[in-house]
């Protein structure tokens, strides 16, 4: 069980149920973008490359990004990763 951050800024107590969806297909498994499906927290999570300073600065034209948030890079190939992480999330979601 892990404290995770909740929208009202407090801390919520959770199980940490990670399904583990792909990584990658275009790099050598290990450090590169990923994806997770955390049902109990209802979530899916992405691991990515961190933006430029540059391309940070762009995204915060649109507003601040919090301390407890982050912008990372996926790339599109990514894309079949994330459709599955989306259909599994969806399909617990029916249960």
């Amino acid at each position: 069980m892990v404290l995770q951050p909740a929208a009202t800024g407090s801390t919520r107590e959770v199980n940490v149920t990670l399904r583990f969806i792909a990584k990658d297909p275009a790099t050598d498994g290990r450090d590169c973008p990923a994806a997770w499906v955390e049902d109990e927290a209802e979530e899916i999570l992405f691991q990515g490359w961190k933006p430029t300073e540059e391309t940070l600065a762009k995204c915060r034209d649109t507003g601040p990004i919090p301390e407890t948030e982050a912008v990372v890079r996926i790339p599109f190939r990514m894309f079949p990763a994330i459709r599955e992480a989306c259909d599994v999330a969806e399909r617990g979601r029916l249960r």
